[in-house]
């Protein structure tokens, strides 16, 4: 005899499942459709909100709740990798490059007693932390696309660049107020050109790069070696000057002065986007 009774399990409605979480979650973007307009992924933002710190890495609300940097949803795998190799090679470039030129404009700095050559020498020294600090970002493969990696390099970054913008200002204000007048000579004009054109091309690749993996560490970097090329031909400037109106000689020292505040200022506007978006990030360690 057998029972006529049957037991009945719910079948789930397959309708309640929403494929856009599933898409961001593997870094890919959620179909298009009237599904996604009538049901939008909670969360998300509208392509034109803006980052708050102005840049290229820009992070959609969806993505940055994965812990992801909106990188994810542009690049495929092999492409983002490579993208990452890249970068490392352009890193290690930039860190035995500026160490060279930070080395010989110390050298510069003491032998001629110039405020810019010390300057230029403390924002190489900075370079190279700089360009350590994205090595340690993108050493990890699985970490490519991590917004918490990225936040915490660029918290470093900016407590690194506001420790220096105060060793900086304090030599340059020192010569200033000393009237300590540059020695100029053929060494100080080759180390300047050289250090500038160096610094120059670095930058532009560092921002090729950033722009492309959306990384506010790999463009603060870019930033930086932007700056110490400005700052290499600030070197050959002032000392042209002194060396035919030596009534200018406070030039050396006015540069030293506004790339240590330009140096404050990115800093401290680091810190300030930077440290909230650590915060929020903090619990997404995973992705380490």
């Amino acid at each position: 005899m057998t029972d006529s009774r049957q037991e009945s399990y719910p079948v789930p409605d397959p309708a309640v499942v929403d494929p856009s979480s599933t898409a961001l979650r593997n870094g890919r973007c959620a179909p298009d459709g009237p599904a996604a307009a009538n049901n939008p992924a909670p969360g998300r933002s509208s392509p034109g909100d803006p980052f708050t710190s102005g840049h290229e890495m820009k992070i959609t609300d969806g993505v940055e709740g994965e812990g992801l940097l909106e990188s994810s949803l542009r690049l495929k795998p092999h492409e983002a990798q490579s993208y990452r190799k890249k970068t490392l090679w352009v890193s290690w470039v930039s860190i035995v490059v500026t160490l060279i030129l930070s080395v010989a404009a110390f050298t510069v700095s003491f032998m001629r007693h110039s405020a810019s050559a010390f300057g230029f020498a403390f924002e190489a020294t900075l370079d190279v932390l700089s360009s350590i600090i994205v090595v340690w970002r993108y050493s990890n493969a699985a970490a490519v696309h991590s917004a918490h990696r990225e936040y915490i390099a660029c918290v470093v970054l900016g407590i690194v660049f506001v420790l220096s913008s105060v060793c900086i200002l304090g030599k340059a204000t020192h010569d200033l107020a000393t009237k300590l007048l540059p020695e100029v000579d053929d060494f100080l004009f080759s180390v300047s050109i050289v250090s500038g054109l160096l610094c120059i091309v670095l930058a532009v690749l560092k921002l090729m790069l950033g722009r492309v993996l959306t990384s506010r560490a790999l463009i603060t970097d870019a930033f930086n070696s932007l700056v110490g090329g400005i700052m290499g031909f600030s070197i050959l400037l002032s000392a042209e000057v002194f060396k035919h109106h030596p009534d200018v000689w406070y030039l050396d020292g006015t540069f030293g002065v506004l790339i240590g505040l330009i140096i404050l200022a990115y800093g401290i506007k680091l810190l300030k986007d930077m440290v909230p978006r650590f915060r929020q990030t903090r619990n997404y360690e995973r992705f380490e």
